[in-house]
């Protein structure tokens, strides 16, 4: 059995210079001048980074049980969607476009919003989450959202321009873990705190999961903190449905009465882990996890 790899560095591609090229040429453009671009461009990445091409594509094989001609054609329509939402992040850095929002669970996140002790907001590498903060606009209870710490200082300056009318603070993840105070002070202040739950970054504290036909660890972070300061925790998903309109899903999860604190927090996390399955089946092009993501997997391919 080859060797697999298991990380995944989680930043935005390309160079700082070519990342700045992007928003200048989608605040001239528009984004369909992109996404055809896309069509020639994605064979060659597909060729080119195979760890990523060969995960997306045994996640179809293995996980969604497809043939391999499917799966071949899903993994395209998979690489093409990611760099269609890439595109789109760098068009609201430009300040050029405004998508259309369909959120039919609105009234849940506004019960959060408007309720007095704060709140967790669970999401994953589905779909496009950092859109989550452009779209839903509001100045009544501060977002604070969790992101990696390691993106170019042109990612991070774009996405503290393109929220700051959005009431989000930005929450790097640091080495030393700075980011601790911030997210503790939000939670005790009432406010929400959004983290993306379906990555460990080497942590030890997680659940063995069940996903997909497969097995994984997911983290309980968000989920332990949700009961130190006794905070709901919704699930929130932000799905292209076409190419001008985003879908929001928002789910609450249950709360075990029983049971010590450690079982509560591993039902918690088996709770989320089971509508993300449900979202991944009913999206399944828009898993963006470019790595051997279930455990025990073999790297050959079939």
């Amino acid at each position: 059995m080859a060797k697999k790899e298991r990380a995944w560095r989680g930043v935005t591609g390309g160079s700082v210079l070519g990342q700045k090229a992007m928003k200048i040429l989608f605040s001239i453009v528009n984004v369909h001048v992109g996404y055809f671009i896309l069509l020639f461009v994605i064979p060659f990445y597909m060729l080119f980074a195979r760890k990523g091409y060969l995960a997306i594509y045994r996640y179809f094989r293995r996980q969604h049980g497809y043939s391999a001609i499917k799966s071949f054609f899903k993994t395209y329509r998979n690489h093409f969607m990611f760099g269609q939402m890439i595109i789109d992040r760098f068009a609201v850095y430009a300040g050029q476009r405004k998508f259309k929002i369909d959120n039919p669970d609105n009234d849940l996140f506004l019960r959060m919003v408007y309720a007095q002790h704060g709140c967790i907001i669970a999401s994953a590498h589905v779909g496009n989450p950092e859109l989550c903060s452009y779209l839903l606009k509001q100045k009544t209870k501060r977002i604070n959202s969790m992101i990696f710490g390691n993106e170019t200082k042109e990612v991070q300056k774009n996405r503290r321009m393109a929220l700051e009318d959005n009431n989000v603070r930005l929450i790097p993840v640091s080495e030393d873990m700075s980011h601790i105070f911030f997210i503790n002070e939000a939670l005790t202040d009432g406010e929400m705190v959004s983290m993306l739950c379906d990555r460990a970054f080497g942590s030890n504290k997680t659940v063995e999961c069940d996903f997909l036909n497969g097995k994984v660890d997911f983290p309980i972070g968000a989920f332990a903190l949700a009961r130190q300061f006794n905070v709901p925790v919704i699930a929130m998903f932000v799905l292209k449905v076409t190419t001008s309109q985003y879908r929001i899903h928002v789910m609450s999860l249950a709360v075990p009465e029983e049971g010590s604190r450690r079982r509560q927090i591993n039902e918690m996390t088996r709770s989320f882990v089971k509508i993300l399955e449900g979202i991944v089946k009913k999206y399944p092009e828009q898993w963006f996890n470019f790595y051997n993501f279930w455990k025990n997997e073999d790297v050959s391919c079939s």
